[in-house]
């Protein structure tokens, strides 16, 4: 019998949400006082917006510090979830500022007020100056990091508002028409929905301990009954802890003329990390399949439970 284990902590990227937090946090104060003087919806919801990204910040900073803390005694895997709880609770943000943006949008359309289209214009264009400087800072996180990723999507959803409220008072202010701010506001909360429930699916898949996305599970069950000395696998598990940090555990049952330690785990350990970006693995060996080769038969869920090469061959 024999494991494998390998442990990897990623940085953090507190520098850069402390910037976007600053910056953002500052602005906020100055869109309020520009969307009651002026008026406008569409300046309004931008501010619940930027509302909306200090608090993401804020958050998505905090969750990244208890991340930092060693595993211990009563959580042996550490406090890398928190950060996950943070992209979830930021999704469910989301959704809140959305649906009451559609809501005070039908409320306005019915009976639209005075908009003062010069001071929304200028408060918008600071914005998206803002947004823009915040959203650099994020960048370069965002596609690692599910808690980054949310605060990234925040602004980048407060960016757009931004924009939208530049084309409202342009509109407004040789038009006249009142109506087009609560239409903007109507498509920024449109825009934000479904991005929010992309964010909110994948940090509950990663709380449900589901397979993560960019793992092909197929494709794994495929290249460990290719590794030489794989007679057959059982009870294969794959899940993440948070986002880039996938683990895997499994039952093989190896050839008796291999040493399995020696020869199949180096294989096994080095295919998962170079294919799948796996490296927090663990690998019990057998010579006969366990009593948890029957439980996966049992449940008959998913093809990945159990495979052997014979299966695998049958199948072609």
């Amino acid at each position: 019998m024999g494991a494998g284990h390998s442990h990897d902590h990623p940085g953090g990227n507190e520098r850069s949400l402390k910037i976007a937090l600053a910056l953002t946090g500052t602005f906020l104060i100055a869109e309020v006082v520009g969307g009651v003087m002026t008026k406008s919806l569409a300046l309004i919801s931008d501010a619940a917006h930027m509302l909306t990204d200090t608090v993401a910040l804020a958050i998505a900073l905090a969750a990244i510090a208890i991340a930092k803390r060693p595993a211990d005694k009563k959580r042996t895997f550490g406090y890398y979830r928190f950060e996950i709880l943070a992209a979830a609770f930021n999704a469910l943000l989301l959704f809140g500022v959305a649906i009451y943006i559609l809501y005070e949008a039908y409320l306005r359309l019915k009976s639209p007020p005075q908009i003062e289209s010069t001071g929304m214009f200028v408060v918008a264009v600071l914005g998206l100056i803002i947004n823009l400087i915040s959203m650099r800072m994020l960048s370069s996180g965002q596609s690692s990091s599910l808690n980054v990723k949310g605060a990234y999507l925040e602004v980048w959803s407060d960016l757009l508002g931004s924009v939208g409220v530049i084309a409202d008072a342009i509109i407004i202010r040789f038009t006249g028409w009142a109506w087009v701010d609560s239409a903007i506001a109507v498509l920024i909360g449109l825009w934000v929905l479904p991005r929010t429930w992309i964010l909110l699916k994948s940090s509950l898949n990663v709380l449900l301990e589901g397979v993560p996305d960019d793992v092909d599970l197929a494709e794994v069950e495929k290249q460990i009954l290719a590794t030489p000395g794989v007679k057959s696998f059982h009870d294969l598990h794959i899940w993440a802890l948070t986002s880039g940090k996938a683990s895997l555990t499994v039952h093989v049952v190896n050839d008796t003329a291999v040493n399995p330690e020696m020869e199949v785990l180096p294989e096994l350990k080095q295919m998962l990390a170079d294919k799948f970006d796996i490296t927090h693995v663990t690998i019990q060996f057998e010579l006969a399949p366990c009593e948890q080769a029957d439980a996966a038969q049992h449940f008959n869920a998913s093809p990945a439970l159990v495979g052997s090469k014979s299966l695998a061959a049958g199948g072609n």
